[in-house]
């Protein structure tokens, strides 16, 4: 594997494979790497020629009251995992390299965007589809692959490659866990011992949530209190959102019979960490009508 820093060097090492016909495949990530990132550079590996993961800490997704300091960084372990795992080309710039003059030029995908967590990051995912635009451009792969956990950002980034046309296939990639059920997370590193073993609800959530539409329940907002009400049980547990979404578009969804497919998205903190996780249920009504 090699490293490299730079764009103009990266594009020219990338040259030569593309001339000979090579696909490739891009893993964007801010480092850090768990088992979950690894699963991303496992499917990028069995389906490309050619791997190039990234590593940049981009601060255009962090908000003026988020530390972007103290984002966890481990250079040396992750290089080691990406070799271990087959990737050809490490692109990890710094940001005088990737942002040699403050950016005038945003990308931005509003209505997605103000949803969710971007109603308390304002500007945030206008920050990830910049980067993520702009990573394509240096890189031009083949496909590019994203964790389903970061469902909302999976889904900005799908309707801004339709929009732009961008010439890249978005491959979600299912939520890689812990053998307790949480999903692996850089964040997860935050968590004190009490802490990481109280985050245990938030999956558990998930199947209670799952439990309830299938005993079925159709007030969405009844599903959203329950569930609250099951992760409130735990002490340590703050759940900030728990919601029923439509997958594709993220609208609030009122009466769970209209949908086939429901997202049920939760974000809850225990202390100062934020813990995002989500699942995809089958209405009721969908798994009779498929059933029959």
């Amino acid at each position: 594997m090699k490293t490299i820093t730079t764009i103009t060097e990266l594009r020219a090492a990338l040259a030569e494979y593309r001339r000979a016909g090579k696909t490739v495949g891009l893993v964007p990530t801010m480092g850090y790497l768990h088992v979950g990132h690894m699963e991303l550079v496992r499917r990028a590996r069995g389906q490309n020629d050619v791997v190039v993961a990234s590593i940049f800490v981009n601060p255009l997704q962090f908000g003026p009251n988020e530390d972007l300091s103290k984002y966890p960084r481990d250079l040396a372990r992750d290089q080691a995992m990406l070799e271990e795992g087959g990737v050809d080309f490490l692109f990890s710039p710094g940001v005088s390299d990737m942002y040699p003059r403050p950016m005038e030029t945003v990308v931005d995908v509003p209505k997605l965007g103000s949803e969710l967590e971007g109603s308390v990051r304002p500007g945030h995912f206008a920050g990830v589809a910049t980067v993520v635009t702009k990573l394509f451009n240096i890189v031009q792969p083949d496909r590019a692959y994203f964790g389903e956990k970061d469902f909302q950002q999976l889904q900005i980034i799908r309707r801004m490659v339709d929009d732009l046309a961008q010439p890249v296939e978005i491959i979600g990639v299912p939520t890689v866990r812990e053998a307790d059920g949480l999903a692996c997370s850089s964040r997860n590193v935050y968590l004190s011992a009490a802490e990481r073993e109280a985050a245990a609800i938030v999956p558990k959530a998930l199947a209670e949530a799952e439990r309830l539409v299938a005993s079925g329940i159709t007030d969405a907002v009844e599903v959203e209190r329950a569930v609250t009400a099951f992760l409130s049980a735990e002490p340590l547990a703050r759940p900030e959102v728990v919601a029923l979404r439509d997958p594709g578009t993220l609208e609030t969804i009122q009466e769970i019979g209209d949908k086939p497919v429901l997202l049920l998205l939760l974000f809850v903190r225990f202390g100062t960490t934020k813990l995002l996780d989500n699942r995809v249920i089958a209405a009721k009504s969908a798994h009779f009508a498929k059933v029959a």
